[in-house]
């Protein structure tokens, strides 16, 4: 799985946290951040055409939130609020610091 995540580009090192995180700890983000990349785009930055809003320069804090905010349905979506009914809220927690840009 370490060679899949690593050759598809999926978000790897994007966040200021990936180089502060283990081997280990830096798979468990990407892994469960490698969802993301399927509406956000590689790398956090969007996909062409697509009214879904790329990662890559949001905050920990803002992915956080808004998590927390389609998980419990205070914010209304089509699909995120299903997705993130899926992560504890640790794993929303790593997700954020993973990708999110540090201020």
């Amino acid at each position: 799985m370490a060679a899949t995540l690593a050759g598809s580009g999926l978000l790897l090192g994007t966040g200021a946290i990936a180089s502060e995180l283990t081997p280990e700890k830096k798979l468990q983000a990407a892994s469960l951040a490698a969802t993301c990349a399927n509406c956000h785009g590689t790398n956090g930055q969007g996909v062409e055409g697509s009214a879904v809003t790329g990662l890559a320069n949001l905050s920990v804090e803002y992915i956080k939130t808004n998590m927390i905010w389609f998980k419990t349905g205070q914010r209304p979506a089509t699909v995120m609020h299903q997705l993130a009914k899926g992560y504890t809220d640790e794993q929303i927690d790593i997700i954020a610091n993973y990708l999110g840009k540090k201020d």
